[in-house]
């Protein structure tokens, strides 16, 4: 049974403490911001009342994006599970929170069911604080070809994750998003099979985790052009969004697209990084998606010139970028699976083209850092030592830049100063960049670092809730997002990260603003990703 442990019926404003409502680990910082005059502060039992530690605030700090002064308290100190609280004297107290070993646990099988729950083409069914969240199976008829030559013709386009608030799927987005769950995997198994995600069977003999991203694989695979060409359709929808409905009555026709560079490109890396992962559960099908890879790599090779997606009649996620970024990630994962020297060869080069930059600031239209990634935390030989040393230091330089900015701000936020459609993505994403660096030269502050981001998304901000359906302080109840807009329940679908303001101060719980509150595969598995370092 899925059910709630923690509650989330409070109101952060209620609460003038804030912090990180799901919890800590017990040896790990461990602060709270309070936005009014303070001097010292407690911890209390919440289970007897009791004061258990005390310290004095520091402070005041102003900030002017949140135009706030703010004073901090820390209690890193106190490693005792338990549950417990803050008070400040003359102010009140935070909510109640946790240290515990597994306190994020729970949160990462929610966060990750959430892919479950957006599933394509089969029924779905989860229960949560005791609602029943459930669809039909829906877009069975997907999809047409109208778009790639063939009128009227129809083949199987059917699985898939729904890409975000709408039904659509789109292979630039299911790129980021694939990406950065099979790094989830390759960094953290040994974490993520601790947990049990309660999923159905629907890839015998692989372990929990990789079962959903098989499903996602298995709708990429045929979303490669049936002529053995290796071009591969940008995205399979609707030519327009569909109103706020169920998706199993969502009955208009959906189309193959044409295909796209980028799209191409991206699926190379997805199905190279799917042979890799799955070779050890089943070595046909992970032979199937190196071979698909392949032949659209080979495409690309003969195909060098820029294809970009046009929309035409389409009205649907655009989802249109350059592709060098998509080409370089194409050629590191195909060189890792394969070990190919041509592979390197172009990976090497376009990394150089780049400079051999590494962005803080990333998402599904720049993916180089999972080319760069992958080529770094490579053991394969062959690489050329000057371009190893230079990313490697590139690496490092970029994840002590992210730790300088989040000391700066004064909610520790990674992303500091920059705010967008879908900037909580991107603080969950920067754990990557974090967690990668810290494989190479190990630093505790880049682990307590994308602890900051964790602890911002869950309530250590200028709003003091959580970024995320049902799980911590007042989270999102109206998130862009049709199933919950749809289904009669008051309280939406659960585990899911909303995408966040466009400055430190404007953010809106409101369903009809999507370009504040939508839900998004790309960063619902940065956020699996930064909890899955955590689990314990």
């Amino acid at each position: 049974v899925f059910m709630l442990i923690l509650s989330f019926s409070v109101f952060g404003q209620s609460f003038p403490v804030h912090l990180n409502s799901i919890g800590f680990l017990p040896e790990y910082k461990k602060t709270a911001v309070i936005p009014h005059q303070c001097e010292t502060f407690k911890v209390i039992d919440a289970e007897n009342g009791k004061e258990v530690f005390s310290g004095k605030t520091t402070g005041p700090e102003f900030q002017k994006d949140v135009n706030q002064n703010v004073w901090t308290s820390d209690f890193s100190a106190l490693k005792s599970p338990g549950k417990y609280y803050v008070e400040v004297p003359g102010v009140g107290k935070s909510t109640s929170f946790e240290i515990a070993d597994d306190v994020y646990n729970f949160a990462t099988k929610t966060s990750y069911r959430a892919f479950y729950l957006w599933r394509c083409g089969m029924a779905v069914r989860g229960e949560y604080d005791g609602n029943i969240y459930e669809t039909e199976a829906c877009h069975l008829n997907d999809g047409y070809e109208d778009y790639i030559g063939n009128p009227g013709s129809q083949r199987d386009g059917t699985g898939g994750w729904h890409d975000a608030g709408d039904h659509g799927k789109y292979i630039v987005n299911a790129g980021v998003t694939l990406g950065v769950l099979f790094y989830a995997w390759d960094h953290f198994q040994e974490n993520l099979e601790k947990v049990d995600y309660d999923l159905p069977e629907t890839a015998p003999g692989f372990p929990e985790f990789l079962k959903e991203l098989k499903w996602e694989t298995d709708w990429i695979l045929k979303m490669q052009y049936p002529d053995g060409s290796g071009r591969v359709s940008h995205k399979l929808t609707r030519t327009n969004f569909s109103g706020f409905i169920m998706p199993q009555d969502d009955h208009e026709k959906r189309y193959f697209t044409e295909w796209s560079s980028a799209a191409t490109a991206d699926f190379v890396a997805m199905m190279a990084m799917a042979a890799r992962y799955f070779e050890p559960y089943d070595a046909a099908y992970a032979q199937k998606c190196l071979d698909a890879a392949w032949v659209s790599y080979r495409f690309l090779q003969e195909n060098p010139d820029y294809k970009r997606f046009v929309q035409g009649d389409f009205r649907t996620g655009g989802y249109q970028s350059r592709d060098v970024d998509d080409r370089l990630w194409a050629a590191a994962e195909m060189w890792e699976t394969t070990g190919d020297p041509q592979c390197l060869a172009d990976f090497e080069k376009r990394a150089a083209e780049m400079d051999f930059e590494i962005d803080e600031n990333w998402d599904w239209s720049d993916v180089s850092n999972l080319g760069m990634f992958t080529y770094a935390l490579s053991k394969r030989e062959g690489k050329n030592p000057e371009v190893a040393k230079t990313i490697r230091q590139n690496i490092i330089e970029n994840a002590d830049a992210i730790v300088k900015k989040a000391q700066e701000d004064v909610y520790n936020r990674p992303l500091a100063g920059r705010y967008y459609w879908g900037c909580n993505g991107t603080v969950a994403r920067q754990t990557v960049n974090l967690q990668v660096a810290n494989k190479l030269q190990p630093n505790k502050a880049y682990i307590e670092t994308a602890l900051d981001a964790v602890n911002h998304i869950f309530g250590h901000n200028f709003y003091n809730r959580s970024y995320v359906t049902g799980l911590g302080i007042d989270p999102p109840m109206n998130p862009h997002d049709r199933r919950s807009g749809a289904d009669g329940i008051e309280a939406p679908w659960p585990g899911y990260i909303v995408g966040g303001g466009h400055s430190a101060t404007d953010w809106v719980d409101v369903e009809e603003s999507y370009s504040h509150n939508e839900v998004a595969i790309n960063w619902q598995a940065a956020l699996v990703y930064a909890l899955a370092g955590f689990v314990r």
